[in-house]
């Protein structure tokens, strides 16, 4: 079946920003509804870079770096070309894709745009319980804009499930035994949905900085408030030490109190250039997901500190609604609507919001906010439930400080595995560990399990 594939220069924009490495790219068909399989098909864009090693090569390595929604048709020349070692490269030809619904693949969207104000993945912070009734009405604007525009009954069939069943068809389009995954963030359930439909086809996996499931769910995304309070002490730390270049406190205390002074104070009047506290919230949540973005923060934050003041380019890009963002929130809305059941009514939502403000002042009374699952057309379809039996093997990587996973879901997806995985736990901060995250035992392990196949004995703590 690999004959079939015709491979051909990939969309520029896949490795415009990757050069020198580069990646050829190739379309395979998948059934929109796998309990129709000889019906309507799909199509999904594929990129490789393929071993130049024959001698070497033990087979493939795919990646999904997160979403769900997100992109991975750059990964592999991405990850190549930021330091992937070359024992990887020679082992495997690494396979990127656009999972169903997303960019090159045939793609899926519900119109969202600007005038409907849903501008992220995460809902936008509730400063008051008012806040939240407020949020519910554009949240069910929201779905109901996605029933309306999908009259073709498409959005049902985008799953974590169906995702993992696209898997499998590649690895098969490929003429490939068996393949190895690697997958981010959201990847690790898409990762362990795949290793427990398939655990005969399944290589060597690696999961790095994970949800805690197969799916995300509510409790999964209120973890993200205690990811921010568990990583925020590393910036107010690095933002200290630089309080002469920046103004933003002497000490970390001093840091995180101004933090909230100026998050109150948009709340209640925002900046020149319309950022409210819930964006200002949400700005500080996305650039701690790695130090190399701490200084960017910190100017955002200078930018605000006295009122009335702000920047044109402080707003988040997703505000503006371009139409990759409707794409995106798209299919992250749909899988995460489709895998699970949400709560539907409102004062569940209010509840949590006044209990993670508590809990969580940072981040809380954004994370437990209402999205537009309280009023999502479909019922969920086919929860997978994490295999703990099976041949495969499974390296789980994490930073013990993540903004957005926090380390206890590699903890709860550790249990679920059970004996057939092993957890790595490195003692950094940031959303991201193997090549990107910088960490020399990390690397080394996930390296020497991918090339030789040695998984750790027990779980490891990698130091800083």
């Amino acid at each position: 079946m690999a004959a079939g594939l015709k491979w051909a220069a990939c969309p520029a924009d896949v490795n415009a920003k990757t050069a020198p490495r580069t990646a050829q790219c190739a379309t395979v068909p998948v059934p929109l509804d796998y309990s129709d399989p000889g019906g309507a098909q799909i199509s999904l864009l594929v990129s490789r870079i393929a071993s130049t090693k024959p001698e070497k090569r033990r087979g493939i390595l795919m990646f999904n770096p997160g979403g769900p929604g997100g992109s991975g048709l750059d990964q592999p020349a991405f990850l190549a070309n930021k330091g992937l070692p070359a024992s990887v490269l020679d082992s495997y030809d690494l396979i990127g894709m656009d999972t169903r619904g997303v960019g090159h693949s045939t793609p899926m969207t519900c119109g969202l745009t600007e005038d409907i104000g849903y501008w992220a993945n995460v809902p936008p912070y509730a400063a008051d319980d008012a806040a939240v009734t407020a949020q519910a009405k554009i949240a069910e604007a929201v779905a109901k804009r996605c029933a309306a525009t999908d009259t073709g009954g498409r959005l049902q069939h985008l799953t974590t499930a169906n995702m993992a069943r696209d898997l499998d068809r590649i690895r098969a389009a490929l003429g490939e035994p068996k393949a190895g995954f690697y997958g981010a963030s959201y990847g690790s359930a898409l990762g362990a949905a795949y290793l427990s439909l398939f655990p005969d086809t399944i290589d060597r996996i690696v999961f790095d900085s994970n949800l805690a499931d197969t799916h995300l769910d509510r409790d999964g995304l209120r973890r993200f408030a205690r990811g921010v309070e568990e990583t925020f002490p590393d910036f107010a730390k690095w933002a200290a030490a630089r309080h002469a270049s920046y103004g933003l406190g002497r000490t970390p205390a001093q840091v995180r109190k101004t933090y909230f002074t100026v998050a109150e104070r948009l709340d209640k009047t925002p900046a020149a250039d319309g950022t409210t506290g819930a964006i200002f919230r949400y700005l500080t949540f996305a650039h701690l997901y790695g130090d190399i973005q701490y200084g960017a923060l910190a100017g955002i934050w200078q930018s605000l500190l006295t009122p009335a003041a702000g920047r044109a380019t402080s707003a988040p890009p997703a505000v503006r609604a371009a139409p990759p963002v409707d794409n995106a929130l798209t299919v992250f809305l749909a899988v995460t609507c489709n895998d699970v059941n949400w709560p539907e009514d409102v004062a569940t939502y209010r509840r949590g919001v006044a209990e993670d403000r508590k809990r969580y002042p940072m981040f809380g009374a954004a994370t437990a906010n209402i999205i537009p699952c309280a009023y999502w057309k479909h019922e969920p379809s086919e929860p997978v439930k994490v295999g703990n039996e099976g041949p495969a093997e499974v390296l789980i990587l994490q930073n013990r400080r993540d903004p957005v996973t926090p380390a206890v879901n590699a903890q709860l997806l550790r249990q679920k595995l059970g004996q057939r995985a092993k957890l790595v736990t490195v003692d950094d901060s940031g959303h991201g560990v193997y090549v990107l995250g910088g960490n020399a035992c990390a690397l080394n392990l996930t390296t020497a399990y991918l090339v030789g196949g040695k998984l750790p004995a027990r779980d490891i703590t990698c130091r800083s």
